[in-house]
């Protein structure tokens, strides 16, 4: 099989022949491929341990099965730090990967919220919910939250990720993991992101009940960012 394969910074340098297209054997793997690409480089060990790999856009783990036609992203460190790993999926979020990705020698703490979807809603029972966005701008606003969270409270990285699409109950729909030093700015990291999120993200939620089907209430946006129908109201 034939996967394009993409490299970015430093990579670019390190590996320039693999730019392009990668024959591999049928059933490779994120890993025999960063196998194929590593073996004919001497050294940079400590690079290749910490990239991250996008399979068609989507972060993958070594484990991921590529298939013909993949596209494959090699993606180092960004530059001025470690990445933040945030992204849109409609496929399930592998919690216990994205956690444990984050770890590093350095973390005191890691601080998670998995979000989940309840069977119920105000007493009405709940058979599945439907999220959408606006992916373009919900991505962006994901990005700047995170380079805020990683600023303003001195935390060392965050993964930032939104489920689209159908959810069923017991599926997570938001995940939030901060790695830091220490607990408690990873506490307070955590606890600011998702309340942003929730009301600053563009993103929207249908919920499928028994008896019908509803768009959530949203919470409000801050008032600064709201633009009134009435310019009266603005005043």
């Amino acid at each position: 099989m034939r996967v394009r394969i993409l490299t970015f910074g430093i990579l670019k340098d390190l590996v320039p022949e693999t730019t392009g297209h990668l024959d591999l054997p049928d059933g490779s793997t994120v890993a025999g491929l960063l196998h194929a690409c590593r073996s004919s480089i001497a050294g940079h060990d400590q690079l290749w341990s910490s990239i991250a790999v996008a399979v068609n856009r989507e972060y993958a783990t070594a484990a991921h099965l590529l298939h013909d036609g993949d596209e494959v992203a090699l993606l180092p460190p960004v530059s001025g730090g470690a990445a933040s790993v945030v992204y849109l999926t409609r496929h399930r979020i592998d919690a216990e990967t994205i956690v444990s990705s984050l770890k590093q020698g350095a973390d005191g703490a890691v601080t998670v919220f998995d979000g989940i979807v309840r069977n119920n809603t105000r007493g009405r029972k709940t058979l599945y919910l439907d999220y959408e966005a606006y992916e373009e701008m919900a991505l962006k606003q994901m990005h700047e939250l995170a380079e805020k969270a990683v600023a303003g409270f001195s935390v060392r990285q965050v993964a930032l990720v939104h489920r689209l699409g159908r959810l069923e109950v017991g599926e997570t729909s938001v995940l939030i993991a901060v790695a830091s030093a220490h607990r408690a700015a990873a506490f307070d990291a955590c606890r600011w992101l998702i309340d942003t999120l929730k009301k600053t993200v563009p993103i929207w939620k249908k919920e499928h009940f028994e008896d019908g089907a509803v768009w959530a209430d949203g919470e409000p946006f801050p008032p600064e960012i709201v633009s009134p129908a009435n310019p009266e109201a603005a005043r």
